[in-house]
């Protein structure tokens, strides 16, 4: 499952798809598994946006692609409101990008690392949209979502620290990307695996990925097959989630 990039860390994408069907509870029994107890469990207050309870659409996993932003102190300048519009251009341009959009790669699952910073919202019903036609799965962040109602009408799959409403310029700058952040109380390294689900969001180290998935199917497996003969015995009609 694990390739070797050239930077030293582990490529999980060539077996990403071991975790489709894994839930979040699942890949903690596998860390648990290995020694990795209460390890990549990020705060139980980083929660879906929205949550599809008919085919589970807000479940998502992938690969993790990582921005940092932090506070500005840099002053706004007094200027006109026509002038405003070319000085907000300029600063999302200039230093309020992230993610990169071409670096963005199929399977990513886009992590951002926004904390205390205020009423800004990372995630829009725009930017996040954009970021899907690029191939990402879905954003997680410490931070702030704004667009709501858009982001839940577009089924964008969102997790976040709280509901924002404000824009990046005059408040916050990118300070690098695909680097170690701490979302939520986890490491996150690029190329990690990041489960999310109703139940949170769990990070798998690259290099533990494989093992992770294992366990974790065997706990999943054991999972379905006592609730398939719960079901039978309430005289309940099997659903998908037991497949």
């Amino acid at each position: 499952m694990v390739d070797v990039e050239t930077n030293g860390r582990a490529d999980v994408r060539s077996g990403l798809e071991r975790y489709n069907g894994l839930r979040v509870t699942d890949v903690c029994d596998g860390m648990d598994a290995i020694g990795m107890m209460d390890m990549g469990m990020m705060n139980r207050d980083i929660v879906p946006l929205w949550r599809d309870l008919e085919s589970f659409k807000h479940r998502i996993y992938g690969v993790a692609h990582t921005v940092r932003f932090v506070p500005t102190q840099r002053p706004v300048p007094a200027q006109s409101p026509e002038e405003f519009y070319d000085w907000m251009r300029e600063w999302y341009q200039e230093l309020a990008q992230g993610p990169i959009r071409a670096d963005i790669k199929p399977g990513d699952l886009i992590v951002i690392d926004g904390f205390e910073l205020g009423t800004t919202g990372f995630i829009g019903s725009n930017n996040a949209l954009s970021w899907i036609t690029l191939g990402a799965v879905g954003v997680v962040t410490n931070g702030g979502a704004r667009d709501t109602d858009e982001l839940i009408k577009q089924q964008v799959p969102v997790y976040s620290r709280y509901i924002s409403r404000t824009i990046r310029p005059g408040r916050i700058e990118l300070d690098a990307t695909q680097v170690k952040v701490n979302v939520g109380g986890a490491v996150v390294n690029p190329g990690d695996v990041v489960v999310a689900d109703g139940d949170g969001v769990v990070v798998v180290p690259a290099a533990k990925a494989e093992d992770v998935a294992e366990h974790a199917w065997r706990h999943a497996t054991k999972d379905k097959e006592k609730r398939r003969a719960l079901y039978a015995e309430a005289g309940l009609p099997e659903d998908w989630t037991l497949s």
